[in-house]
């Protein structure tokens, strides 16, 4: 490790890093995350574990949860808030940039690419074959990642009995995310401020699967740097910023178009969805739908749902969802632009106003959450915090396997409890196998993430072939 760390020393950097690490080395480690980028936020947040913990080595386990934790709290994508925090931690203001940047544009061009196909020509054979082999290996992706994360978080009973309860909470009775959030916090705080070793990050006696990374044997070591702690004047000055990049375009927009324009509409729409969207982007997908298909009239009821399939099956977050959605209403919509031109530009102003704010929470909070790394009782709350994640993206992991392996569900209500349940008559043997196959490379043989990636596109594109 530290023959690597001198290595990486001598390299030229345009900002040298106490760490030794150089901006670009950075710029191309965050390059190969956004690529891997599959699976909703657990498959991404296993790989961005998988490079930059394990892998590269920047920071350690325990910092990796702690900011884990904070992005959870956060309204929307976790997982790339995630990586504009470690992109900060690494290269201050300019390495969360490029970090938050990177892990969005790759599902951003492959969403706009498929939109154009989808547009013009509807929803084609190639297009269907590929997204019905991609959703196998997306799944066999979220499950190992429920199994990597869960092992590392959940290291003794009081962790795992927090898992559970919110995998009740949230699956059986349909408890609302930030309601789980808050009673894991509690519990926590209580916890951690009595002195239990059972609500400290690494603490207890569990068993994890793995080597386990000490921040002490990372590159960053358990020092907090000196541009990551507490100063209100930047972070004044950078949460005006971005505030002003988020919010100047929407006034602009709604003042020279009007208040009905479709790209006034959009903004405003997306922009409120920004602050509201608290448990991630399933939480608010059904919110979402019903407002575009319901309200605005932007998307037929399925094509929602074809939305989904892009967004699961790209690079990227899951939320990326909504740039098809806004270009499909600027497309229905154009006004006195040609419908590609109004939907391209929807695309981009949809972007812009859902993931600007997401630099803004990050840069705003992020020091003063890296100060509460030694305090004892708020380290407590973020260890149960990260539990109950894991019970959550268990429930997410649950609902895309539904949704992957059956052509129906319906929900059923009983005894104060509303589940999600299968047509088991809609099973679709062909996806099954398929998944199966994912599963058994993942778990059994190892195989690289693109080389299932691929061969599962490809097993998808022949089943469509030869039906």
């Amino acid at each position: 490790m530290t023959e690597q760390l001198d290595d990486t020393s001598k390299r030229s950097s345009p900002q040298p890093q106490d760490h030794g690490i150089p901006f670009s080395e950075g710029v191309k480690v965050w390059l190969r995350v956004a690529a891997l980028s599959f699976g909703g936020p657990a498959g991404q947040m296993a790989v961005m574990h998988r490079i930059v913990v394990e892998e590269k080595r920047w920071i350690g386990e325990n910092r990796f949860l702690h900011a884990l934790n904070y992005c959870m709290l956060l309204p929307g994508p976790e997982a790339q808030q995630l990586a504009v925090y470690i992109g900060w931690l690494m290269h201050r203001t300019a390495g969360g940039i490029v970090a938050g940047t990177l892990f969005v544009l790759p599902g951003f061009l492959s969403i706009l690419a498929l939109s154009y196909i989808y547009a013009a020509f509807g929803n084609v054979a190639v297009v269907e074959g590929l997204f019905f082999g991609l959703k196998a290996a997306v799944l066999a992706v979220v499950l190992n990642a429920v199994m990597r994360i869960g092992s590392r978080a959940l290291k003794n009973k009081a962790m795992i009995a927090i898992a559970v309860a919110a995998f009740i909470a949230i699956f059986f009775f349909d408890v609302a995310f930030p309601l789980i959030i808050l009673a894991a916090a509690m519990i926590g705080f209580v916890g951690g401020r009595a002195g239990s070793a059972l609500f400290q990050i690494g603490g207890g006696h569990g068993k994890t699967s793995g080597p386990a990374l000490a921040d002490s044997e990372s590159a960053l070591g358990e020092e907090t740097p000196a541009h990551a702690r507490p100063n209100v004047a930047w972070s004044l000055k950078v949460s005006a910023v971005f505030l002003a990049l988020w919010l100047v375009p929407v006034a602009l927009i709604v003042g020279i178009m009007g208040g009905e324009n479709v790209f006034s509409q959009i903004a405003l729409f997306f922009s409120k969805t920004a602050v509201v969207t608290f448990g991630g982007a399933y939480a608010v997908l059904a919110y979402v739908a019903q407002e575009a298909v319901q309200n605005y009239g932007w998307l037929q009821p399925g094509e929602m749902l074809d939305g989904l399939g892009m967004a699961e099956t790209t690079p990227g977050p899951l939320i990326q969802v909504v740039q098809f959605v806004g270009f499909l209403g600027a497309y229905r919509d154009p006004g006195s632009l040609s419908p590609m031109i109004a939907a391209t530009l929807a695309a981009i102003l949809t972007t812009w106003v859902t993931f600007v704010p997401c630099f803004l929470w990050i840069f705003l909070g992020a020091p003063f959450v890296e100060r509460l790394r030694s305090n004892r009782a708020m380290t407590g709350a973020m260890s149960a915090i990260t539990a109950a994640v894991v019970g959550v993206i268990m429930n997410l992991a649950i609902w895309f396997a539904l949704h992957v392996l059956f052509a129906e569900i319906s929900p059923w209500r009983g005894f104060g409890m509303s589940v999600v349940v299968p047509v088991w008559s809609s099973l679709n043997a062909a996806a099954l196998a398929l998944t199966a196959a994912a599963v058994f490379a993942v778990f059994r043989l190892k195989a690289p993430l693109m080389a299932v990636l691929l061969g599962s596109a490809l097993a998808g594109l022949l089943w469509v072939a030869i039906r």
